[in-house]
């Protein structure tokens, strides 16, 4: 009968152990039974090499040695098995949860909060907890240890930081901040660590290298799009070009020449990279479009009423030019014309300072056009229209021209409650407030982005025209 040597022994003993069986018992019982597999086969004829390929195809993969270990460990320790029925129970119902909170969400449905919630929930404090002590039992090796940790601290602060986003809760942000820079500095390389560790071939070590820089710059990319930072398209798409026509084509054809069949971990992989792949490209193409098609119309309907109300109210000056309250109109109209006036400023500093380098507003930059009514911005022309810097240097509470516009609004909220007191309301009052429109404190950085603040400033700059329409009308009718 033929006997296997002490080095294959070795090479046996030591692919079983690079599965990382942590049941000292199961390891010896399972080299030994791979070793009189090996010698059964070698009686056929066999040389060694061609008998242990043959034993591990029996086996099906690799993986069905560490899936013997799940099933004993599942058998004989019940704290695993408490650890491995939450994990996957706490997976699904959070993960089911969430798809339809985002369903409720895009149909404006009640009640997408509080699945987001739970789902959110579910899947940081129940499902990441679980699937971390899970691993670690199923392994106990140390060299993992960075990953296991890096994995749960990314997967717990992205799922925090998107429910955040979704709700509009504070440090969404720093969250999803965090969440990629504990991908990129620690997760990404440690798993790349790991798999360069267990596959020895070079093929697979390059697509491995390869895949992980895609993933880095994908991941960056989608962090500067969600937070509207400039580069995000180009870090996108460098990252779906590396992922989808580099990286996916070469791990196929390694698969196809490495594996007589198809297995469920390849097909697994391809729809996963899919699933990553497509909407990242969707997003990254449409998502400008949306704002194009959606956001710029608003802001050029806004500009377009400013000026009809402007021309409605020149047309009842000219009305009551004869009239003994004429002076009156007029007056208030130069005292309206004098906060506009500050608005249009604040509006074109703005658009200079996105525009221009930092500490060096542009000049006469393209955006800006001169009209009959004023400066005007020509929206679609902005290159940095989410850029949140004008927004904190102008329209925050401490910035000098915020504190100018509160103080030119409130006097001329006192000049027309004491020109007409009959009508000058609190509603009316209202809409002159500067919190309705601009921040009434600190948000977190980067959250107000310059278009949303044009746009409320085009609205503030509407109202002072309907507040004044209203006014000159009872003057008129006195």
């Amino acid at each position: 009968m033929p006997e296997l040597t002490l080095r294959n022994i070795d090479q046996i003993s030591n692919d079983i152990r690079n599965e990382e069986i942590s049941f000292s018992h199961l390891l010896d019982d399972l080299i030994d039974h791979v070793c009189c597999d090996v010698e059964y086969e070698m009686q056929k004829g066999l040389d060694f090499y061609q008998a242990y390929q043959s034993v591990k195809q029996k086996m099906g993969s690799t993986r069905r040695i560490r899936e013997i270990q799940e099933e004993t460990l599942y058998s004989v320790d019940s704290k695993y098995r408490k650890m491995k029925n939450t994990m996957k129970f706490s997976g699904i119902a959070g993960t089911i949860l969430f798809g339809v909170a985002a369903m409720f969400k895009i149909q404006h449905w009640p009640g997408a909060g509080i699945l987001l919630t739970l789902g959110a929930f579910l899947l940081a404090f129940v499902f990441m907890p679980s699937v971390t002590g899970v691993l670690w039992k199923e392994t106990h090796n140390r060299n993992k240890l960075v990953l296991i940790i890096s994995g749960f601290v990314t997967g717990f602060l992205f799922i925090a930081g998107t429910l955040f986003k979704l709700q509009h809760w504070p440090i969404a942000g720093i969250l999803l901040l965090c969440s990629v820079i504990s991908a990129v500095i620690f997760f990404l390389p440690a798993l790349l660590s790991d798999r360069l560790r267990e596959d020895g071939t070079n093929q697979k070590r390059r697509i491995y290298i390869i895949g992980t820089a895609g993933a880095i710059f994908y991941i960056m990319g989608m962090l500067f799009k969600i937070q509207h930072w400039p580069a995000a398209s180009v870090l996108m798409v460098l990252g779906l070009i590396i992922l989808g026509f580099i990286v996916l084509p070469m791990y196929t054809w390694q698969s196809w020449k490495d594996e007589k069949t198809i297995s469920a971990k390849f097909i697994f992989i391809v729809i996963g990279s899919l699933l990553i792949i497509i909407p990242g490209a969707l997003i990254n193409l449409n998502l400008q479009g949306m704002y194009d098609n959606g956001y710029y119309p608003h802001l050029e309907q806004q500009q377009k009423l400013f000026e009809v109300r402007q021309a409605s109210i020149k047309s009842v000056l000219e009305n009551y030019r004869d009239s003994s309250y004429f002076q009156k109109m007029i007056q208030a109209d130069s005292k309206t014309n004098e906060v506009i006036t500050l608005l249009e400023d604040i509006r074109k500093q703005m658009v200079a300072e996105a525009e221009g380098e930092p500490g060096k507003p542009a000049v006469n930059p393209a955006a800006l056009v001169r009209t009959e009514t004023g400066s005007e911005i020509i929206y679609t022309k902005l290159s940095r229209p989410f850029n949140p810097l004008p927004v904190r240097d102008f329209l925050m509470m401490s910035a000098p021209f915020r504190q100018k516009l509160d103080k030119a609004l409130s006097g001329y909220n006192e000049y027309l409650s004491a020109m007409s007191p009959q009508l000058y309301s609190e509603k009316l009052s209202s809409l002159l407030e500067p919190s309705v429109y601009l921040p009434s404190k600190e948000p977190e950085e980067g959250m107000i982005t310059m278009l949303s603040s044009l746009h409320s400033l085009e609205i503030l700059r509407n109202n002072l025209l309907t507040v004044e329409s209203m006014v000159l009308e009872t003057i008129a009718k006195q």
